[in-house]
């Protein structure tokens, strides 16, 4: 792949990288669902739409049946509306098709081998494809395209189509408007005319971004053509709802016009066959004492039913504004799952009937706590590093605040070093945003007294030693057994004392580890059946003020 120029595609393209290393979680699964999810709606939204505008038109005829000079030219119209809509929506179709059926298996004709498991109910094969948009969308094939060779590319030919499909939509309603017989039956005066064709022409909400407008949106401020901005390098998955969007800016633009027409009859029937709340929360999962919030809205709303559309939540009737949106709260109060339950209900206007849907949805209220986890032990000891991890859950580790009382702490991002110089009991506060400053205490203790130990052997610690291993080591040395930290104790000094057959003992005192002169001389004596005694050892670890005493350790030379 290629790396991309544009800041805006490079972050894309990261984007999908990190989706990628994030399988585990199934990110990537959740965006391209939420891809698929979002077209299903839009096509489901451009049925209803699609659906209402035929009853409009079948709702007005028995009224146009009784005008006979609006009968024609309305009907006209509308007709003229729906062919030039069903054309635009079925080449959008087409396209589809060919992105689909080109990052399948490519067979020239859309079919079920273009899916997963061959079911086209399942997503298409190729719907993480992005090489496929760009050639067919904003490239075009050349020769080399196979059953695609040199077609495209499709997306200035897409932008050409929307702004004459909208040129076109305001002659038709300007033309029917016009018409003498529609401004005699409907008493419209010239001036009337001229403001519906402008309320019209402004409503429409069929247009493709200029490149003024995308040069605005990007974040460099780099000129694009539309289909550059919205195909080059996007996955199959992210192109097919956004062809979607333009059907459905060309279905409400005919359900606009056909409206537009039943006002001038006077009355019109309009026939509800599905609504359903849906609820966009913030997040599902929130922290006690703070406020859950989420957006309402009607699937498939239409403003005509702004005064006669409610949505209850648990009971609790939400305010909705003219695109039937409005907000809900409610504080967490406690801990654990919450559901709430919604229903929607739409009245007619027209006709008075009354459609209701219901829906639930869920979400989790948790509390903020702290973590203190002492890396290696659970407890502090003196003059060694103690590595500390620290955690808030719900905060940022860039809020943390971390203090010490009897000891020392320094680091920051969750990962700290405590230092203490006295035994007893240790505090680290804990503070973060959300999170009141909240203390953990440890106890502090000495390092472990060392064992010591004459060379490596199995035999270090006293017993029976072979007189040339015993003759071999230099001196006594004091051993942390089992300790995790990295720290060294020193022995300071011990008594050595030789008692071979039939003889006095010989004593000599030696400083330090290393066997002195003294001590070397009563080693090199040494023969089997001698006894050596190291008495009164002295060892200083990290930490201590003074030395400390080490048990007597013995060895029988044989």
């Amino acid at each position: 792949m290629s790396i991309p120029k544009e800041p805006r595609q490079l972050m894309i393209n990261l984007m999908y990288l990190v989706l990628t290393a994030l399988l585990a979680l199934n990110v990537s699964a959740e965006v391209m669902n939420a891809f698929f999810d979002l077209d299903k709606s839009l096509k489901n939204s451009n049925s209803l739409t699609k659906t209402g505008v035929d009853a409009t038109k079948q709702g007005i005829q028995p009224i146009l049946d009784k005008k006979p000079l609006l009968k024609a030219p309305l009907n006209a119209g509308i007709d003229e509306i729906n062919e030039e809509v069903n054309a635009f929506v079925d080449y959008i179709d087409e396209i589809q098709d060919k992105l689909i059926d080109a990052s399948g298996d490519k067979s020239g004709a859309h079919d079920d081998g273009d899916y997963i498991d061959n079911d086209p109910n399942n997503k298409p094969r190729g719907k993480k494809n992005k090489d496929v948009p760009t050639k067919l969308m904003v490239e075009g094939y050349g020769a080399d395209g196979g059953v695609y060779a040199n077609q495209g590319p499709f997306g200035p030919d897409i932008a050409e189509k929307v702004a004459a499909l909208k040129t076109k939509m305001i002659e038709i309603y300007s033309n029917t408007v016009q018409n003498k017989d529609v401004m005699k039956e409907g008493k419209l005066t010239k001036k009337e005319v001229e403001e519906r064709i402008a309320g019209f022409s402004n409503s429409i909400p069929l247009a493709i971004e200029s490149e003024e407008e995308i040069q605005k949106k990007t974040k460099d401020g780099s000129s694009k053509s539309w289909s550059e901005y919205k195909f080059k390098q996007m996955p199959l998955a992210a192109c097919l709802p956004a062809l979607t969007k333009l059907q459905t800016d060309a279905r409400n633009t005919q359900a606009t016009a056909v409206n537009k027409f039943a006002e001038l009859v006077g009355g019109r029937e309009i026939k509800l066959n599905k609504f359903f709340p849906v609820m966009n929360a913030k997040k599902g999962y929130v922290i006690k004492g703070e406020k859950f919030e989420a957006e309402v809205a009607i699937g498939a709303f239409s403003s005509e039913f702004a005064k006669s559309s409610s949505i209850k939540v648990n009971g609790t009737s939400v305010r909705l504004n003219a695109e039937g949106k409005g907000t809900f709260t409610e504080t967490a109060n406690s801990t654990g799952k919450k559901k709430l339950k919604l229903t929607a209900s739409v009245k007619n206007p027209i006709t008075g009937d009354v459609m209701s849907g219901n829906s639930e949805f869920e979400y989790e209220v948790g509390v903020r706590s702290a973590t203190v986890t002492a890396d290696k032990m659970n407890v502090f000891y003196i003059g060694v590093d103690n590595p500390v991890s620290v955690t808030v859950a719900g905060s940022s580790s860039n809020t943390l605040k971390v203090s010490g009382t009897g000891c020392n702490i320094n680091g920051s991002k969750g990962k700290y070093n405590v230092t203490a110089s006295r035994p007893g009991e240790a505090t680290i506060s804990v503070s973060a945003e959300g999170f009141p400053n909240t203390p953990f205490k440890y106890r502090v203790k000495r390092i472990p007294d060392p064992v010591p130990a004459l060379g490596a052997g199995p035999n270090k610690n006293g017993g029976a030693m072979g007189n040339g291993e015993f003759k071999a080591q230099l001196g006594i040395a004091a051993i942390l057994e089992g300790f995790d930290f990295d720290a060294k104790c020193n022995i300071m000094g011990y008594e050595l004392t030789r008692v071979a057959k039939r003889q006095d003992p010989v004593s000599q005192v030696n400083r330090g580890a290393r066997y002195g002169s003294d001590c070397q001389r009563l080693v090199r004596m040494a023969a089997p059946g001698d006894t050596y005694y190291f008495d009164k050892l002295k060892a200083k670890c990290p930490g201590d003020a003074a030395g400390r005493k080490l048990p007597s350790i013995v060895f029988r030379i044989k």
